[in-house]
């Protein structure tokens, strides 16, 4: 997932930083400040839920984006309450994603 979506966010003109895993992505966090957070659910040491919530205390402010084929309501309700600010379903359109990725950062500017 994370070659797809650079290549497709990267063709939308956005500048993609990626991180094998959760623990990675929030030391790259706290190092380069990025407008915006994409994340699967599902990932090694951490899960995308925990991961959000652990974002969220190093910055409250953090904009998450959760892309996951665990599309059940439940899943959806726990990724918003941990602070999530969208859920896009796998397997997604290039659209669906590049629209949300610009949602969110329309709430940045």
């Amino acid at each position: 997932m994370r070659i797809r979506l650079q290549k497709i966010l990267t063709a939308a003109g956005h500048e993609v930083i990626q991180a094998e895993n959760a623990s990675v992505a929030l030391t790259i966090y706290q190092e380069q400040k990025p407008d915006l957070v994409t994340m699967d659910i599902t990932m090694p040491e951490i899960d995308g839920i925990k991961a959000i919530s652990l974002l969220r205390r190093l910055d409250p402010e953090a904009k998450v984006i959760v892309i996951s084929a665990m599309g059940q309501k439940s899943m959806v309700g726990e990724a918003i309450k941990a602070g999530a600010k969208d859920f896009v379903v796998k397997p997604f359109e290039p659209e669906r994603i590049v629209a949300a990725v610009s949602r969110a950062a329309r709430q940045i500017i």
